[in-house]
């Protein structure tokens, strides 16, 4: 393509369609661009409009709101709050565009709901009468798109965007009203896979912590959740009793690379992906080791965190190495959520665990046929989980290679 070409399709299209898209402004292709509240200042909002907590005449829409994906919990006004923000009413499939702050730029659809709705602060108002609104959310979503409208935001110590500036921004759009019709058909299909996905996600995740719960929660010798025929009690033992714990201690700095030939170091969480060690720090001096499947409980902030580890590995003192088997990886893992270690780590200013409180801690256990059993359990539940968020993963893919490809 000649350099001062511009050009005018993008290069994956439906069928039939074979018309140049036409270059629009944004206040051309947005009938409605208004910012957050209609009379003035944050004071004038503060005096003019109650909210709530508990269900009243409508909703208050953030875009906290719609960073969590709609699930609440939501703020509500009166009737007098809503006529003061009258021109920030909303509709369903009405866009949110963050205007001030660290998300600025990021761009929301407002869901239906059961009350009104009306918009509070941090938010530009758009709403497009001529073109398919849906298509005019995924136009923003683009990627280059969305670089023009990040490249509008000041730098300052409070980001802002101008809605003036924003309308006068060039977009790329088809006339034909069908062809944007099937654009946002198939990626809103692909956003409600995505969001039953990430309800499947949600839900696998809360049966492994149910599950947890009522294999490892009780202060008794006997869980509430037992296998048939195995109703022995089980045993309290310290895990230095279970296990063979070794505590990292750092190389020194200079001996750190980036270079994959040379040993792995585990300094923290931040060197745990997914539940496993993920290389990202290499170093020539060996100290303390860990040697592939073992555990690795991080010490120090976030302390209590596990992981496992596919390689022999090298480890600071961030961490601590646990030979054990995946029943005592899968009990670590509920002592952390269930607050186990919180007792030893209140009050510091440096939230920590050390060697006592490690080799110290309290482990139930039953017999070997029993935590095979478990962790068999747990495990499986965990390879769900895993193919659960791989197959989000695929999805999100998918979608982000057709915004790449389906516009211009």
């Amino acid at each position: 393509m000649n350099k001062k070409e511009v050009k005018k399709a993008p290069a994956l299209r439906f069928k039939g369609f074979t018309n140049d898209w036409e270059q629009q402004s944004l206040k051309k292709i947005f009938t409605t661009i208004t910012d957050y509240v209609a009379n003035g200042s944050f004071a004038s909002l503060r005096h003019n409009v109650k909210t709530y907590k508990k269900p009243n005449y409508a909703y208050l829409i953030r875009l906290m709101d719609a960073s969590n994906n709609w699930n609440g919990p939501w703020l509500f006004t009166d009737k007098k709050g809503y006529d003061f923000l009258s021109k920030s009413s909303l509709k369903p499939k009405d866009i949110l565009l963050s205007n001030v702050g660290a998300g600025v730029g990021k761009t929301f659809q407002v869901p239906r709901l059961d009350k009104p709705m009306t918009l509070a602060p941090n938010a530009i108002l758009l709403r497009s009468n001529k073109l398919n609104n849906q298509f005019c959310f995924y136009l923003l979503k683009y990627p280059q798109n969305k670089n023009k409208v990040l490249s509008l935001v000041g730098v300052s110590a409070q980001p802002k965007l101008n809605k003036t500036d924003f309308g006068r921004l060039i977009f790329n759009i088809p006339n034909d009203r069908s062809e944007q019709d099937k654009i946002s058909k198939i990626l809103s299909k692909l956003d409600k896979i995505v969001n039953l996905q990430q309800r499947k996600l949600r839900l696998l995740k809360l049966l492994k912590k149910a599950t947890q719960q009522n294999i490892f929660a009780s202060t008794e010798c006997l869980p509430k959740l037992k296998y048939r025929n195995l109703t022995e009690k089980w045993q309290l033992y310290r895990l230095k009793d279970v296990a063979k714990i070794t505590m990292g201690q750092s190389p020194n700095s200079k001996n750190y690379t980036q270079n994959p030939i040379d040993h792995i170091l585990v300094q923290g969480n931040a060197d745990i992906r997914n539940g496993y060690v993920f290389p990202r720090i290499w170093t020539t001096e060996i100290t303390k080791i860990a040697s592939k499947g073992d555990i690795i409980l991080c010490v120090r902030a976030p302390a209590g965190d596990v992981g496992r580890t596919k390689f022999n590995v090298v480890i600071g003192r961030g961490v601590a190495a646990i030979k054990g088997n995946d029943f005592i990886f899968q009990q670590l893992q509920f002592m952390k959520s269930s607050g186990y270690w919180k007792k030893y780590i209140s009050g510091s200013t440096f939230e920590s665990i050390n060697s006592n409180d490690i080799k110290n801690a309290k482990i139930f256990c039953p017999s070997q046929l029993e935590q095979k059993n478990i962790s068999s359990l747990l495990d499986d539940i965990d390879t769900s989980i895993q193919i659960q968020q791989k197959n989000i993963l695929d999805f999100k893919y998918i979608k982000q290679f057709l915004l790449q490809n389906m516009f211009i």
